[in-house]
Order: structure tokens, then sequence, then C-alpha cells
């Protein structure tokens, strides 16, 4: 596995004690649960997605988007990553929040029960569709249950990883530098070679004179 950013901040949600299970350090794990990734999603990726709902929250996508931390992922691609991360499709009962999705995610892993339905490890909404109210009572709760510290959200440093169209034209210059690098080593190679095969052609010629001459003396 990739290595996981070495940047080590408390997550303590307000509503919970600082402790062993709130901090996220250096050797985490990719996740604290087994979320599935989204096609197109490497775990270092995945990572640095939850930071940025932690620092930005949920649904500020364009902020995370102007951060320049994920390179290349839409809008799209961020709500459903969330969403595998959150461990639930409904993902409105979070916007604006700052949490850390993983440990929503672990909490929705452990349901159980007739009524719960999944898809992709993800809990599906079987029921009708919320009320404005009834969304804003649970974006309430997990307020108070899982949203970090401002202090600590507004502290975290995202490392931006790199465009991988862009790593991909640096590596093509970087293979074309090479190549021309061992161009010049063939080249020098051979010059070697064809000079040792000058030497030796007029040394056999001074040779083959020598014994002319004596021949003829």
């Amino acid at each position: 596995m990739s290595a996981i950013p070495k940047h080590v901040s408390s997550m303590a949600p307000r509503s919970m004690p600082t402790g062993q299970r709130n901090v996220v350090r250096s050797n985490d794990s990719a996740s604290l649960w087994n979320c599935t990734l989204s096609p197109g999603w490497s775990l270092d990726e995945v990572q640095v997605l939850r930071k940025a709902l932690m620092k930005f929250g949920v649904g500020n996508w364009m902020k995370i988007i102007e951060s320049e931390c994920l390179p290349g992922k839409t809008i799209a691609q961020m709500n459903l990553q969330t969403q595998r991360m959150l461990g639930q499709q409904s993902t409105a009962e979070f916007n604006g929040l700052h949490i850390d999705a993983f440990e929503v995610g672990e909490l929705n892993s452990k349901k159980q029960g007739a009524d719960i339905k999944r898809k992709n490890n993800s809990i599906v909404n079987t029921g009708g569709k919320l009320t404005r109210d009834e969304v804003e009572k649970r974006r309430n709760v997990h307020r108070e249950a899982f949203e970090v510290a401002e202090e600590v959200w507004t502290s975290i440093v995202l490392l931006k990883l790199d465009n991988p169209l862009l790593l991909l034209d640096r590596k093509r210059e970087e293979l074309k530098g090479l190549k021309a690098e061992l161009q010049d080593v063939l080249d020098q190679i051979l010059a070697l070679e064809n000079s040792r095969d000058d030497d030796k052609d007029s040394n056999q010629n001074t040779f083959l004179g020598s014994g002319s001459k004596r021949q003829r003396e």
C-alpha cells in the first residue's frame, strides 16, 4: 500500500472525549472500517478526501476542487466516494458538517436489521423521501455526535497529490532524457571501438611494412 500522509491531528468530535479512538495517526490503516473504493480511486486519494471533508465540510465540493488537493476528480466522483466512506447513499443529512466520514461509516457498517438494505456496502434509503425538517433534525444530531472541533478542522493541512496527467508528461520527459543519455553513451562506446580498430589496423600495417623492408634488405 502507498504511504499515508504523515500529518497527525486530533479529530475528536465536540461531543466526545479526546481518546485513542479519536486520533488520526500516521500509521492508521487506510480506513477505520472496510469501505469500498470507487473506480479510479487510490487509498492515498481516499485519505486526502477524508481530510478534505473534515476541513471544508461534506458537500462543499467546489472548495475541495479549488484547494487542488484532488486534481482530476469531479464532483460526481467525490460524492460517490463520500457515500462509500459514510456507508450510506444519502449524504444530505451531513451537508456542511466537518466530520470524519470513516467514523460514520464504521457505525453504519455495524447496523443490522430487516430494514437495512445495502449496495456496495452502503445503506440505501428504502423509505419515503425525507422532508426538509427531517433532514435538518438529522443534521443537528450528526453535528453533536460527529463534527470535529473548529480549531481542529481549521488547522488541517491538505497535501496536494500529483496530477496524473502532469505526472505522466513529466515521466515522458524524463524517459526522453534517459534515452538521449543512453544514446550518448552508446555513441561513445562505438567511437572507442572504432578507435581501437583503427589503432589495430595501423599497428598491423606498420608491422607488415617493417617485414617487407627487412625482406628487401
